[in-house]
Order: structure tokens, then sequence, then C-alpha cells
């Protein structure tokens, strides 16, 4: 047996194993602490099944494999995920690089202060110019540091979920300085935006979120092999989203202005990096 690599997520390997049988290749998958580990049972196919799984890696959206799952698919298939909490949080830790996770601990570390008595003081020094009337111009950090207040339990989750999942894509498959460009320009100039069209108060990740959006999307497109498209309902829905907090539908103000800032600078990054031989 040859070990191959390492895959996170034990059904996605699966369909990996199931198009190699189909090529009459025999695999399997074990169980790991980064998720699952890809064995190959014969020796005289490994420079074929290395091709196969690097391909995999970086886009392993491909029919090919949907098909292989339910023309080889064994459904009787047991797979061993050891135990189910250590494996969500082995998936979790795999997702995400050290950028990707500092960024989450910031963003719950100030949510859980200003829910423990300290919202004042924390929005005085993290909120954008004119928020508080003793801001001075001198504390540039203020161009930032709304994008890491958030103000419910509802608007922190779903903009973790969303940094964790596009962030983590970007950080671990391509590295961390796109992602790091992302954070500060997307941090800053939407902020810059939203405070033209409604003034300096607002807080939150989001427009962070919609930049990462972008860019995984389009570079998805101009650049598979970078390895971190999204399925196109996920864009869809966010798209519905942005589109619907120019309505009143949600009952509270949404920062159209940095959503719509950070898509394009989203785009505007990914065109810019898929054009690049190396990253």
């Amino acid at each position: 047996m040859i070990e191959i690599g390492k895959l996170p997520n034990a059904r996605a390997a699966q369909a990996l194993v199931d198009y190699l049988k189909g090529k009459h290749i025999l695999c399997e998958i074990h169980p790991s602490e980064e998720g699952v580990t890809l064995v190959l049972l014969q020796d005289e196919h490994v420079s074929l099944v290395q091709r196969e799984y690097n391909d995999f890696i970086n886009n392993p959206y491909q029919d090919k494999y949907l098909e292989a799952s339910w023309n080889n698919g064994d459904s009787h298939t047991q797979i061993d995920y050891g135990s189910p909490g250590l494996h969500l949080v082995s998936q979790f830790m795999t997702g995400a690089g050290p950028l990707t996770l500092t960024v989450m601990i910031l963003c719950v570390v100030i949510f859980a202060a200003m829910n423990l008595g300290l919202s004042n003081p924390i929005f005085e020094n993290l909120s954008f110019f004119g928020a508080t009337a003793n801001a001075s111009p001198i504390e540039f950090w203020r161009l930032f540091t709304p994008s890491l207040l958030h103000f419910s339990a509802l608007h922190i989750i779903f903009n973790l979920i969303w940094w964790w999942y596009l962030g983590g894509k970007i950080e671990t498959k391509i590295g961390f300085t796109p992602l790091f460009i992302l954070l500060i320009v997307a941090g800053t100039l939407p902020n810059i935006l939203q405070y033209f069209i409604a003034g300096p108060y607002f807080g939150g990740l989001s427009g962070v979120v919609y930049a990462l959006l972008g860019y995984t999307w389009l570079m998805g497109l101009k650049k598979p092999q970078a390895g971190i498209g999204i399925p196109p309902s996920y864009m869809i829905f966010m798209l519905i989203w942005l589109a619907l907090g120019f309505t009143d539908i949600f009952g509270f103000s949404v920062a159209n202005g940095a959503h719509i800032g950070g898509l394009i600078i989203g785009l505007l990054q990914a065109s810019i990096d898929s054009r690049r031989k190396t990253l």
C-alpha cells in the first residue's frame, strides 16, 4: 500500500476512489488527524493516481466524479469517521490557515467583550471616524477596525461561517498573501464607501466576505487549477442576499455600500491574480 495524499472530507475522497475504481485502480481511504488519507493498493499505478489526485484537489467539482459515484459507488461502503467531535474539530482546523483563524478569534473576543459590559469603550475606540466625538484624525486603524465589530449573534455567525469557508479556501490552497491583501483592502475601502453613503454607524466583516466571494468565484472560472472554485448556487444565494439588503425585509440597517465595494474589490483582485503564473 502507498499513501497518495490527504483530503479533509471523507465523502469527497470516496468520489475520487469511485472514479479510480472505474479505471480499474483500487484505492482505499483511511481516517487521519487531518481528515482521511488516500491509499493506493496497487504499486504500478502510483504516477497515474498522483496525477488524478492533484487534478481532484484542484477541481473537485468536475462532473466525472459525480458520475463515477453513481456508476461505481458501493452503497454498502462504510467509512470509519472516528470520534465525531474530533472529526469536526479536525475538519475545522484543516479548512483554515493561521490568518483565517486569527481573524475569527479577534471577532469573537471583541463580540464577547461587547456583550460583557465593554460595548461603549470598544465602540468608541474601534468605530469609524465620526461615530464618536473623541475620534482623532491620527487614529488610522479606524479605517479597518469597524470590520471586526458585530452587533448580534446572527451577524457574527453569518459572517464568520463565510469567512472560514472562503478565507480558508484561499489561505490553504493559494496562500497567506492573497488573503491578507483582500482582508486589508476590502476591510478598509468599502468602509470608506459605506461612510459616504450612510454615515459612520456600521460594522461587520461582510464587506470582506463579499470580496472573498467575488475573488473565489472569478478565480474558479478563470483559474480553476487554483482549486478554490465555489458552486454557482452559493454565488446566486449571496447575490440575492445582497439585493435583499436594499429592501426593508431584514428590519435593520444593512451596509450595502460595504457589500458592493467588497464584491468589486474581490472581482478586481481575482482578475489580476488569475493572470499571474504564480501566486
